[in-house]
């Protein structure tokens, strides 16, 4: 990450505007919990919990590779509590999805973040 490309906002202040944002891109009825990843200044921890019966729950990881582009990373995939299989079609359809929604939310902060 070069120096003038770097980000500009504390880490604090980015997860607040990605907890207020991210829910305007995913199910109204899906429940978003964002914090600050404690062992990265530039990592937000992301967990998704699917609306319905499914009862999924998703954690992300995202990871600012500059101030404009973000890796997606999933570190856990539970269902009521308990991890399970993430290579099943069902999951890995939700997984795309909420990956996709994750880099639409970032494109949309790119306000704050390339400042």
């Amino acid at each position: 990450m070069s120096k003038q490309d770097k980000l500009h906002i504390d880490q604090q202040q980015l997860a607040d505007a990605w907890q207020h944002t991210l829910p305007e891109y995913v199910n109204e009825a899906d429940r978003v919990s964002v914090l600050k990843d404690e062992a990265d200044s530039r990592g937000l921890r992301i967990t998704l919990e699917s609306a319905g019966h499914q009862m999924y729950s998703f954690d992300f990881k995202a990871t600012y590779v500059d101030s404009r582009e973000i890796q997606v990373t999933l570190v856990d995939v539970e269902k009521d509590g308990r991890s399970v299989d993430e290579r099943t079609d069902t999951i890995q359809e939700l997984v795309q999805d909420y990956t996709r929604h994750i880099h639409e939310c970032a494109q949309a902060l790119h306000v704050l973040t390339n400042a």
